[in-house]
Formats: structure tokens, C-alpha cells, sequence
């Protein structure tokens, strides 16, 4: 049986207004940050992965339901091209469909109300999202 990833992954969720960011070390991930997608994310988005030692971001590609990519998955690749060139660790993508709902749920599950859940859903989107790709390394 293989052990899995064994190192530390920076996982993000892209949104237009928020990004949602998750930090993995070995199979456990946790929601870390969400960073103001109109400021300069990408910067910030290295000195997380500089700060947490990650070896790879997994970003969470928006595929439709019927399997397709649209204009938010293009967006998102544009995107992560920009990201990559301020980065000296590869970036991967992982099929993100319905990590924000996922991530709705737990945070109802856990109790958290609505209003808290708006600033919070986008980290734990980003947490679904790396969980998502660890299964993917073992």
C-alpha cells in the first residue's frame, strides 16, 4: 500500500471577489486563509508557500457538471499560468465540482451560522479541493 504525499500542498480555490487558500501536510488538510482576489493575490499566494514549505499548489478547476470546462475553468487556467511564473513549485489542477457546497455543508454541520459561514466558506472550498487531490496521491 503506498503511503501517499508525504510533504506540505497549498490548495486554492480562485474566486473573483475571494480566494480561498488550505494547507495539507501529509493527509490532513486544513483551511488556512482567504485572500481578496482584487489585491495582490498572487504575491500573497507565494509567500504561503513560501511560509508553509509547500512542494505544490493544487488549484481547484471549476468543471461543469456534464464534465465540460467553460469560460470559469479558461479563467482559471489564465489564472494559474499568471501564478505559476511567481512560483518555483509546479501547479496542479483537481476537478473543484461542488467543493463550495461541500464546504457549505460542513460549516452548517458544525454549527456555524450563515453570516459566518459567507468569509469562511471559501478556505474550507480550498480545504475540499486538496482533500480532493491527497486522495489522488495515495
Amino acid at each position: 500500500m503506498s503511503e501517499g504525499f508525504g510533504g506540505r500542498a497549498l490548495g486554492v480555490d480562485l474566486g473573483t471577489k475571494r480566494i480561498g487558500v488550505a494547507v495539507a501536510e501529509g493527509s490532513l488538510a486544513l483551511p488556512l486563509e482567504v485572500i481578496d482576489a482584487r489585491g495582490p493575490w498572487r504575491a500573497r499566494l507565494a509567500e504561503l508557500v513560501a511560509s508553509v514549505g509547500a512542494s505544490v499548489v493544487v488549484v481547484g478547476l471549476p468543471i461543469g457538471l456534464d464534465g465540460s470546462e467553460g469560460r470559469a475553468a479558461a479563467r482559471v487556467r489564465q489564472w494559474s499560468e499568471g501564478l505559476a511564473e511567481h512560483l518555483e513549485v509546479p501547479v496542479v489542477f483537481v476537478d473543484e465540482r461542488l467543493s463550495s457546497q461541500a464546504a457549505e455543508r460542513r460549516l452548517g454541520a458544525a454549527g456555524v451560522d450563515a453570516r459566518s459561514r459567507r468569509g469562511a466558506v471559501d478556505a474550507f472550498a480550498a480545504t475540499e479541493i486538496l482533500e480532493r487531490w491527497l486522495v489522488t496521491q495515495r
